[in-house]
């Protein structure tokens, strides 16, 4: 594919981890991490069909996960203080399961906000509810 890359693995508490440096992220990536999310499940069956205990597996390019994840948090955060100071439910997304847990987690440690998941299939909205009026 004309691109030079970096592959490491490693085992962290149970998990393989696979950490890719490439010089064209944005490709091995894609719109939203989406390729990423495809060459993570291709891999983890390609690993798994080889042994017999199946073991859960992790694939990131150029840290992409972690900057994704901080990312959501700021969002989270944004449109959690829009809904305390509005009074009024907001909805976001649609995200993956991986990208709504991280919302969900990060608005969970504010007792003036409650979130649920709204949709069917993959790809699903986020509605952010304020539970009391800030003031």
């Amino acid at each position: 594919m004309g691109m030079e890359t970096e592959v490491e693995a490693f085992l962290r508490e149970g998990e393989l981890c696979i950490e890719v440096k490439s010089n064209r992220e944005g490709i091995l990536i894609g719109k939203h991490g989406r390729t990423l999310d495809s060459l993570q499940f291709l891999i983890h069956r390609m690993v798994n069909k080889e042994l017999k205990e199946p073991v859960r597996m992790v694939l990131d390019i150029n840290d992409y996960k972690k900057r994704r994840a901080d990312s959501l948090k700021k969002i989270a955060m944004r449109f959690g203080e829009s809904a305390q100071r509005t009074g009024k439910e907001v909805t976001i997304g649609p995200f993956n399961a991986h990208d709504r847990r991280i919302i969900h987690i990060t608005l969970q440690e504010n007792p003036s906000l409650k979130t649920e998941s709204l949709g069917e299939g993959e790809m699903k909205r986020i509605k952010i509810i304020p539970t009391k009026r800030e003031g």
